[in-house]
């Protein structure tokens, strides 16, 4: 037999060919089966002995007799066909490294775990594209350790990428020579990127075309440390000339290097050569000096002269320093280290950080090896480190409200760090400091394990507005009430109600929050959609139809959009069956509703309604009631003719049929068609149908249908009787023949800029030729192209008149002249500003016409026009205007300090702009910067020029000695006729702001601040105003109101409107508070409560109270607590014990049926114990939880003497029934069977084996000794794959020789 081992990692596998026997574990199996169960094997029958003890024997059996010995191996192991086949070695090609990054090199150390989310994605795409194995492991200081398998190549591929996305990547430039840069690229850049990924960096070397000679390294500090030591070795190289190395020992680099590369330094400085070391994470001994021959010379022999020195005098000495402590000793970049060896010669030697060694070494002179170890010490033990265990949920209850304990500890223990890590919090400072911070902290942690607690709750986000309630009222409440935390969890697919506060209140919050998840759940929702045209028909009259609907299904909720929404879907909310009920009765009354609702509409002239109505609405009633429609018919005064028909769609076309045929036999009926071309159909018909219904009207109501326009015909249909038809038909003739005279069009044209000319003041002219003429004169519009076309349509006779008087006026129009004004020179400025934008306006205005200005420096005063003579009048009045309006301007001062401007301009300069817009006047800020006095003025001087109080405190009066004097930055300048003037001073000085001091409870300021400064935000916005609420620790009741007095004003009537709002909610919290408690016996409590709370829930919402039953463990279990209204608490008492009374006088009885029945009696989902109760008229109760440990049988049924019988009797006979069908015809239980049972005699005491093994060797106290597993005697080998077992020497055997 032959057997090979082979590891997980291995990538080859060898099969040997095997000449070997294979039993199948089945053929055993059924060999079992059929061989007796006393004897397990098919060995003799083991000899029994008994032990003395003749009452109850315990057998004793030989091991040699249980476990016989295998035979000897005598014949030649088994082999491949070919013997002398060599030995085969399994190798793998898979390699393992480790990498490790430390929490400082860490490129982010987020708390939340690593391995998840983004980090775990990113080493699942590296271990796809690398081939590599990736696994990983954090540590408690943010270290990450990767453990990586697979192939050399694989392994520095994936290494390379996981420095790059998980170490913090730094870069470094190295200067290098130009000219080797070739060297480090290699052939193809092969060289470069064999570099990349030994060290895990990226290397940037500048292109040829560029002067530089920097080389940029990005990646890890000991990846960088690396490749730059790899690039000035290549460039070193390059020195041929000028180049040495030697080989020092590792361990002596510090001595030579010096305390921050002072020897080193020095070195170079003395020598002239330049010395590369390796840094001390490259493990290389080989220093390389560069240079002068003779400097580097000189270099070598001084390096080696301080290695030998220091070869000679250090002696070395380790020590065991916890890994924890290690970063203390090196030091932040290894400052730690050279700080020692500075002070005491003493290099220290630190173990790798990857590595788990924990010895320090010490190497330098014997004398200074004490001193350093000393140091070495006390740095390690600078820093304590401790962790306390606190569950995550105290992490925030440690920070405290806006880090308040934090900040007392810092105080206390100003140099102690604190982390929060998952479930611990650590603590590392000096251990003073520590230990007295984890009192302190230890203190709080366990003053919220004992006392507060919090509980996650999975709900459907479906029922998450329900539970919050509107604004957050059902949370708020529970938070105020219970002193709790509740919030929602979404994350990560799940979703939590996450409570947390005081035991009592969470336990409380729970179970109202869980009550109302189990109603919502038992709730469904569902939007049914219904032609929102028959919305009002569901309703019916005075919500007749709707109502009769909702009181079959009273839990169901129904919303059914208003017209204004707009909308299709009718909504239904309520108990899941109710709500599929519903839904099924909605669909049937739409059904109705439908198939009785088709209307049609029947024009039959009006002469003939009496008729179709008949002797008393007899005929109208006849057939409504053999059709059963609804015939609605016009009011007599009403010119309408049409009778509208509602009702089934077979009934409404019969009642329709029979309608008309009484028309037709009492008159002679016609059709007329009459060919009129479409293009008159507009005209004829009028503006809104008026001219047509007119025509229609006169003609005894016939009725006439032009075509449509997809139809393209000419003929318009005329019914009606057959002289009505006759005169409509002229009537259409002669106003088609008038439409064809009317038709005439003419053109003329005129510029665009002359069309207000030609229409005239509010179209005067152009009314005047069209009330002379009686032609049409269209103007093009915006959207017409021909801007300058202007149509003419009419009489051929008036479309030529008015063509003439238009054509006059447009030849009047182009006649340019040339006129002249005369306009102060201090003016002109104001005209040809911003780009002559007032020239252009009043251009446009007037026809196009040409205004020229003198230019600037000439001291003229005539302004030239040029265009038709009446634009040219028109934009001389205009300037005139202005220039009267310019010689009317003043300019006033408001002398306001400058530090209240920014809040007179208000946002973006709102509020200036609106005094600016609204009063007509121009408004100048002074600059900032000009602070000089101005003599003579004095803010609140009372002279009316300035501000009296500008801070609402009553100091501003005349002589006031404490006055601000008036500075150039306080004089607001205002232009503009003088009324407005004053009138903008005015506003400006209504918009300083002004501080008022209002009372206001302060229980009231936590609901005027809301949830996170909500509310107080809101308020400012809307009032226009700042808030100012005294600090929680005075408790005053004054708050500061600033603002402009106005907006004041209204703030605080909004406040006093909410005080008034608060005491009146005060006074009724207060009357809602009373409290009633009343003895009840616990055994009525489930029926008090009812089916999933159904009757307690409608006595809480009869009466509006709050029903409290008490808690499991409540030393008062029987008194229930009502809470609310004095009235309505004891309306509820009385409804109560009402309803105790009523179980009171029920007759009770318990019987006993054994409790395995109980689930069959009630039945899936309690339907069959519902229905016993439901038809006997009875309450039944089982055996609780508490009862089940006295009496689990008994079951007590309440209620009328004759229905308890008649239960007891449904239900006895349902047991004795089971009972005979199921529990008597059960299999007795099997009995497990022990070893014994297979031995002779099947004794069950046990058996005892004798001269076993582990009997056999003995030590000198007589305890026997185990086998010894090494002995190839008692553990032999099998054949080896390619030859016999290595033979060794035979040992001792615990089993003993075989035979």
């Amino acid at each position: 037999m032959q057997a090979a081992v082979m590891e997980e990692s291995n990538v080859e596998t060898i099969e040997q060919p095997m000449n070997t026997t294979t039993f199948s574990n089945n053929q055993v199996v059924e060999q079992a089966q059929y061989e007796p169960p006393s004897s397990p094997t098919s060995v003799a029958t083991p000899t029994s002995t008994n032990s003395g003890n003749t009452g109850n024997p315990t057998p004793t059996f030989s091991y040699d007799d249980l476990f016989p010995a295998l035979p000897a191996n005598t014949s030649a192991p088994l082999s491949s066909s070919n013997a002398s086949a060599p030995y085969v070695r399994v190798t793998t090609t898979q390699k393992t490294q480790v990498l490790h990054v430390s929490g400082d090199e860490r490129k982010t150390t987020e708390s939340d775990k690593f391995g998840e989310g983004e980090s775990k994605r990113i080493c699942q795409q590296i271990s796809k594209d690398t081939g590599a194995q990736i696994e990983i492991a954090t540590g408690k200081n943010q270290s990450l350790t990767f453990l990586i398998k697979g192939k050399q190549s694989e392994i520095l591929d994936a290494r390379r990428r996981i420095s790059m996305h998980f170490s913090a990547q730094l870069s470094k430039q190295v200067s290098i020579p130009k000219e080797h840069h070739g060297v480090i690229l290699g052939r193809r850049g092969d060289r470069l990127r064999e570099l990349e990924k030994i060290t895990a960096t990226r290397i940037n070397i500048p292109s040829q075309t560029e002067e530089s000679d920097v080389i940029t390294i990005l990646g890890t500090k000991e990846g960088i440390e690396k490749a730059e030591q790899e690039i000035r070795q290549l460039s070193a190289e390059q020195y041929k000339k000028f180049t040495d190395r030697i080989s020092i020992p590792k361990v002596y680099h510090p001595f030579i290097v010096g305390p921050y590369n002072e020897n080193l330094t020095k070195l170079m400085e003395e020598t002239g050569a330049k010395i590369s070391v390796p840094p001390q994470s490259v493990q290389k001994d080989e220093i390389v000096i560069m240079g002068e021959k003779d400097a580097v010379a000189n270099a070598k022999a001084k390096v080696e002269a301080i290695y030998k020195d220091m070869e000679r005098k250090c002696s070395t000495v380790s020590v065991e320093v916890a890994k924890s402590q290690h970063r203390y000793v090196f030091g932040p970049k290894g400052s730690t280290l050279a700080d020692i060896l500075r002070i005491t010669g003493v290099s220290v030697e630190m173990p790798p950080t990857d590595s788990p060694l924990e010895t320090i070494t010490l190497r330098g002179p014997q004398v200074a090896l004490g001193n350093a170890l000393t140091v070495v010490y006390q740095k390690a033990n600078s820093v304590k480190s401790i962790e306390i265990e606190a569950p995550n949920w105290t992490h925030k209850y440690v920070i405290g409200r806006r880090g308040a304990n934090l900040r007392q500890l810092e105080e206390e223990c100003p140099n102690v760090n604190v982390y929060c890590l998952d479930g611990k919090i650590k603590l590392e400072g000096d251990p003073e400091s520590v230990d007295k911070a984890t009192n302190y902290l230890n203190e709080i942690v366990q003053n919220y394990v004992d006392h507060y607690t919090f509980v996650v709750m999975t709900v459907n986000p479906c029922y998450y507005k329900h539970i919050i309630g509107k604004a957050g009222a059902n949370v708020n409440r529970l938070k105020d009430e219970l002193k709790v935390n509740i919030n929602i969890e979404e994350r990560e697919g799940q979703n939590n109600i996450r409570i947390e506060g005081p035991k009592e209140g969470v336990q409380q919050a729970q179970l109202e929050l869980q009550e109302k998840i189990d109603k919502l759940e038992n709730e469904k929702s569902k939007d049914v959609i219904i032609d929102r045209r028959l919305h009002r028909s569901i309703i019916g009259a005075k919500g007749d139809r709707i109502r009769e609907v909702k009181d079959r299904y009273r839990q169901v909720k129904i919303t059914i959009p208003n017209p204004q929404e707009n909308s299709d879907i009718v909504k239904l909310r309520g108990p899941k069956e109710d709500v599929d009920k519903f839904h099924k009765d909605l669909l049937k009354l739409v059904k109705e509703i439908q198939e009785s609702s088709h209307i049609i509409e029947v024009p039959i002239f009006k002469q003939f309604h009496k008729f179709i109505i008949g002797r008393g609405g007899a005929n109208i009633k006849k057939i409504r009631d053999e059709t059963q429609t609804k015939i609605d018919l016009p009011a007599e005064g009403d010119t309408n003719e049409v009778i509208v028909i509602t009702g089934k769609r077979e009934n409404v076309l019969e009642a329709k049929e029979r309608i008309q045929k009484i028309q037709n036999e009492l008159s002679d009926i016609v059709n007329e068609e009459v060919q009129i071309s479409p293009k008159f159909y507009n005209s004829i018909i009028g503006s809104g149908g008026k001219l047509i219904s007119s025509i229609m009207e006169e003609c005894g109501g016939v009725s006439i249908k032009f075509p449509t326009t997809d139809s393209k015909s000419d003929k318009v249909n005329i019914r009606g009787p057959k002289d009505d038809v006759e005169k409509a038909k002229t009537q259409l003739l002669e106003l088609a023949n008038e439409r064809q005279l009317a038709s005439f069009t003419a053109e003329v044209r005129a510029k665009q800029q002359h069309h207000r000319f030609l229409i005239g003041k509010n179209g005067a002219s152009i009314r005047k030729i069209r009330e002379a003429t009686g032609a049409r004169i269209i103007f093009p519009s915006n959207e017409d192209e021909d801007k300058e076309l202007i149509v003419i349509i009419g009489k051929e006779e008036s479309v030529k008149s008015a063509q003439e008087q238009l054509e006059a006026l447009i030849k009047d129009i182009d006649q340019e002249t040339e006129g002249e004004i005369f306009v102060d020179p201090k003016y002109h400025k104001h005209f040809v500003a911003k780009r002559g934008e007032i020239l252009h306006r009043i251009s446009e205005e007037n026809g196009g016409v040409m205004i020229s200005f003198p230019r600037a420096g000439m001291d003229s005063d005539r302004v030239t026009l040029k265009g038709p003579k009446d634009c040219i009048e028109a934009a001389k009045q205009r300037i005139a205007e202005i220039v009267a309006e310019l010689e009317a301007l003043v300019t006033i001062d408001v002398i306001i300090p400058q530090r209240l401007h920014r809040t007179i301009m208000g946002a973006r300069g709102f509020r200036v702009q609106q005094v600016t817009s609204e009063h007509d006047v121009q408004i100048k800020f002074p600059d900032r910067d000009a602070t000089n006095i101005v003599e003579g003025m004095v803010n609140g001087n009372g002279n009316g020029n300035g501000v009296g109080d500008v801070e609402g405190d009553g100091s501003g009066v005349v002589g006031d000695e404490n006055a601000e004097p008036v500075r150039e930055c306080d004089i607001i300048r205002i232009t503009g006729r003088l009324e407005k003037c004053e009138r903008a001073k005015q506003a400006l000085l209504d918009l300083i702001p002004i501080v008022k001091e209002v009372e206001v409870p302060y229980d009231l300021h936590r609901k005027i601040i809301g949830p996170k400064g909500a509310n107080v935000r809101q308020f400012m916005s809307t009032y226009d105003v700042h808030i100012e609420l005294p600090p929680s620790e005075t408790k005053s009741d004054l708050i500061k109101l600033s603002g402009i007095p106005a907006h004041v004003a209204d703030a605080q009537a909004a406040l006093e409107k909410m005080i008034e709002e608060y005491e009146a909610d005060r006074a009724d919290r207060e009357l809602r508070s009373f409290e009633l408690k009343i003895d009840v016996d616990t055994m009525y409590y489930s029926k008090l409560v009812g089916r999933s709370g159904a009757v307690i829930n409608k006595l809480r919402a009869d009466h509006d109270v709050q029903i409290s039953l008490p808690k499991r463990n409540d030393p008062n279990p029987s008194t229930i607590t009502i809470t609310g209204y004095q009235a309505n608490c004891e309306a509820a008492r009385d409804a109560i014990m009402e309803i105790v009374g009523d179980m009171q006088e029920m007759h009770r009885e318990v019987i006993e049926i054994d409790s395995r029945i109980h689930s069959h009696i009630i039945g899936y989902r309690g339907r069959t114990i519902r229905k016993i109760i439901e038809d006997c008229k009875v309450y039944i109760k089982f055996a609780s939880s508490d009862d089940a440990q006295t009496n689990p049988n008994a079951i007590t049924i309440s209620g009328k003497e004759e229905d308890v019988e008649n239960a007891k009797e449904v239900i006895l006979n349902m047991a004795e029934d089971y009972t005979n069908e199921y529990l008597d015809n059960l299999p007795p239980s099997p009995q497990p069977q022990t070893v014994a049972a297979f031995l002779p005699g099947g004794n069950e005491n046990g058996f005892v084996i004798k001269d076993a093994p582990w009997e056999k060797g003995s030590d000198k106290q007589g305890r026997g000794s185990a086998p010894n597993t090494q002995s190839q005697e008692d553990f032999p080998d099998f054949s080896s794959p390619g030859g016999p077992a290595p033979v060794s020497t035979p040992l001792t055997s615990a089993w003993r020789p075989r035979n």
